[in-house]
Formats: C-alpha cells, structure tokens, sequence
C-alpha cells in the first residue's frame, strides 16, 4: 500500500479509498494543509487526475520556525497566526465538503521542544490531525511533486523552507538517494555573518558527498527559490512571469544574486510583489543558491512550482496513470468540460495530421494539445476570444509545458481564430520562439481555423488534406464536404495554403 512514513515511523495513507476509488480520469476535490517553517497553505485539487488543478489556494506566512533555532521553540506570533489559519481552513474544508483534509508538517513542527504541543492543540481545537514527517521524508514527497510536474524529470530536487533544506535524485520516473540539512534562511539567521559563508560551504560539501555531483539540471522547490526566480525575471526583463518550469543558467543566477545585492530590498519587493516575509529570506537564501552552484556545477536550474503537497497526490497514483502525459490529461479535461462538441478535437488532429508528416514527439503533443483546446474559448466575446486563447494557455496552471512551447501553443491557438497576429497585445511573447517556430504555430492555427469549418461528427466524413509534394495541398470534398464548403471555409482554406507556402487544389 502506497502511504506516507512520519516522524514516528507509521505508514499513513493520506488520502485512503476516496483516491483510489476514483474514475481513472476525473479527480474529486481532494484538500491538503502544508505547515511549513515559514507558510502554512491549502491547496484544494480539482479536475484532471493526472495533472489536477487548483481548486483553491491559500497561504498565511505564518512564521512558525522564526527564531526556533534561537530558542528551540515555535514562535509564539507564529502560533497565534498558525492556529487562526488552520482553523480557517479546518472551516473551509467544511464549507467545500472536503473533509477530512489532509495535513502535513515539517520542519518547524518536528523539531520545536514545542511541536508536540501544537500537534495536539491542532487537533483537539481545529479537528485537523498533523502528519509530522521527518527530513528524508520531506525530501522524497517533494521529488515526487516535481515528478508529477516533469514526468521526465532528471537531476537533483532542491527543496528549501524556514528551517531545513532538502535534495533528492529523480530519474526515471523515481526518487533516488535523499538528503536533509538545516540549511533554511531561518536557521543561518543565528550563524555570525562572519562566518555564514564557510558555514554553508561545509554543509553543502557534505550533502555532495552522500547524494554525489553529477547532476545536470537542479530543480529548485520552495517559497525562497522562487522569490529569487521572479527577481531574475524582474533583472533580464523576462516577459512571462509564470515560474513554473522557469529555467535559469548558473550564470544568470550568480548574476541576479549580485543584483539583488545592489538593490535595495523594499524597492524589489514592491516592484514584483513579493511579500514582506519572504524578502527578508531571499539574501540568505541567495547566499545559499550560489555556493550551491559552485559545489554542485549543474548546468541549469528549472523553478518548480509543484512540491509535497503536489507529491502526496502523486504518491496513490497508480503507474498506468502516472505514464499519461499531463498535458494531454488537462486538455482532454478541459474540452469535456468546456468546448460545444467534446471529443472533436481529437478527429480534428487526425484530419489535421497529413500536413504535418514526420512530426517530432515534442511537437506532436502540442498539436494534439491544440486540437483538443481549440474550441474551449467560444465563451469569450468574439472580439476578444484570440487572446483569450492565447492567456489561458499562457498563464494555465498546466504540468510538462516549457515557457516556449507555452507560446507556442498559445499561438496556434490565436491562429485559430485570427489570421493575423499584429499589433497582438501578446507579441513581447512571441520572442521566446525563432521565426520556424512562430511560423510553425501559425500553419496550425490556420489549419484548425479551416477544419473547424468542418464540424460535422468526424471532419473526414466531408474532406481529407494531402500533401501531393512540397508545393500543392490537395483537398478531397465527400458530397457533404462539398456543401459545406462556403465562401468562409475556401477562405481559409487559401488562408491556410498562403502561410505553408504552397498551392491549393480542390477535388
């Protein structure tokens, strides 16, 4: 049996037979509260069971593990902030008929002289009963929340909170060696200044030794980590601000790292946003990114949104679901929900796909993507309904998508109900794509904008496409295919035919 392992050693099952007993596709609100060092947050899941999403989110940086190092005891403001937001959500799994929510704690709670204390006060005022799990534990559910992320995620998972930080391999679809250290900004606040740097230099040649060097990509977890992240993006004028899957050279970071230390804090942090709280980590946690940097000499750093409580999810996954590709999962669950004629889109990739032979696996989920999303904005004002496509996707909490590939889809989207892509309030975007790239998304767009026309039971049923050789796109018209094809439907066809730079014939 899948479970969770806590500080005492039991094996937990978070969830029970309410997650196994769910329909292999479809997810029922399932509710998790992670009590952190630093925040306490409910996130709510929803929606597709491979790649869920967020029903409701909220966060309370509760500051429980401030000073803990210091005094060895949760801080009592924190405590006090700590009880009213779990017995809130306590409130809210209530009102939402989640219960009973499944609730995890860290490294403030089991370290405290205290947290036994609160672990009960939790449960006898709230109802809500605390998991406490221990470092390596910690570690492994957080690795598990990138794998759910990145099915093909390989390197090393970093995951930082107030009071510890944590490293585990992925690879393959598994979470390998494990590491935990106190290495979290709240505890380096009681090390002299003088001495911080070498501190953190022998702790990370330490965990070097036990989890090894050669990983190629570091996936950063946590609260600090993407602090930092969003002021890179502030830095080099990065034009998205999704963090998810955010990718950053050593380079890049050793240069923001610099930056931040010529800034003044309070200025950056009203100029991104970021929290009071957080900023004032964000130095110590900087220091600590840098020397990781040079000890650990990944060639890039890719920020991910998804930790425990994304893992914990992932943990009763069956491995038929965990093989599915999430993107897939969130665009077959969208269209059900959303598009006029659910199932469509993927006749449409079929009808579709003879334009596009030898198309690489990478791109072929993105074009299966599109044809399953390509009619789930008919909602918006027809005025607006491009760039409606173009910000779902771009701004959507979807899983296995990079920032181009994001602008990609986006921009076939767009293709798909305008033809030109001009003075697009969008366009500082399309940078992230070359010229191929760009013109690539919007052959796809066009080609849905045509079958569209189509929208019959199975596009095949009034046409099919072929490409006769590299300069004539032939189009086969059924007797139904030919009453459907009005002045609107040659027009985009010729439409279609203009941007792959060949000639259109009719049969």
């Amino acid at each position: 049996m899948n479970g969770v392992r806590t500080t005492s050693g039991k094996m937990i099952d978070p969830f029970g037979p309410k997650f196994r007993k769910l329909p292999k596709r479809a997810l029922k609100r399932l509710g998790v509260v992670d009590v952190g060092s630093n925040s306490i947050r409910l996130v709510v899941f929803d929606g597709a069971a491979r790649s869920p999403a967020y029903f409701y989110n909220e966060k309370v940086m509760a500051g429980l593990g401030q000073d803990m190092a210091r005094t060895g005891r949760l801080n009592p403001k924190g405590i006090d902030r700590g009880f009213s937001a779990l017995a809130r959500f306590a409130a809210l799994a209530r009102a939402m008929k989640i219960e009973p929510l499944t609730c995890v704690a860290t490294a403030a709670v089991r370290e405290a002289e205290d947290g036994p204390d609160f672990q009960r006060r939790v449960e006898k005022e709230t109802g809500l009963k605390l998991h406490v799990i221990d470092g390596e534990e910690e570690a492994r559910l957080s690795a598990q929340g990138v794998l759910l992320g990145w099915p093909d995620a390989r390197g090393l998972v970093c995951d930082i909170g107030g009071n510890s930080m944590e490293l585990a391999e992925v690879a393959d679809g598994k979470v390998g060696r494990r590491v935990t250290s106190q290495l979290g900004p709240f505890r380096l606040q009681q090390i002299a200044p003088d001495q911080l740097a070498d501190h953190i230099a022998g702790v990370l040649r330490g965990l070097a030794e036990q989890i090894g060097t050669d990983h190629d990509r570091i996936y950063l977890v946590g609260g600090s980590w993407r602090a930092i992240a969003r002021l890179d993006m502030e830095r080099s004028q990065y034009p998205m601000t999704v963090l998810h899957e955010y990718r950053m050279t050593p380079q890049a970071v050793s240069d923001t790292v610099d930056w931040i230390g010529q800034h003044d804090l309070n200025a950056l942090r009203a100029s991104v946003g970021i929290s009071a709280s957080r900023i004032e980590l964000v130095p110590l946690a900087s220091q600590v990114l840098s020397q990781m940097i040079e000890v650990f000499a990944p060639k890039e750093l890719a920020v991910s949104s998804y930790g425990i409580r994304e893992g914990l999810l992932y943990e009763h996954m069956s491995t038929t679901l965990r093989r599915r590709d999430p993107l897939i999962e969130a665009a077959r669950f969208t269209e059900k929900q959303m598009a006029r004629l659910p199932g469509f889109g993927k006749k449409l990739y079929q009808f579709l796909l003879p334009l596009f032979p030898d198309l690489p696996p990478e791109r072929d989920r993105l074009m299966r993507a599109a044809c399953l999303l390509h009619d789930t904005a008919w909602r918006a004002h027809p005025d607006y309904r491009a760039e409606a496509c173009f910000d779902n996707v771009t701004r959507a909490n979807m899983a296995a998508l990079s920032h181009p590939e994001r602008i990609y889809l986006g921009l076939a989207l767009l293709h798909r109900y305008r033809n030109s892509r001009a003075q697009s309030q969008m366009e500082p975007l399309f940078k992230l794509l070359d010229d191929a790239q760009i013109l690539e998304a919007e052959v796809l767009g066009k080609a849905m904008r045509f079958g569209a026309m189509f929208a019959t039971d199975d596009p095949s049923d009034a046409a099919s496409l072929r490409l006769v050789d590299d300069k004539t796109l032939e189009l086969r018209l059924t007797p139904t295919g030919r009453q459907l094809m009005g002045e609107v439907a040659l027009s985009r066809f010729q439409s279609l035919c203009k941007s792959m730079g060949v000639e259109g014939t009719l049969r």
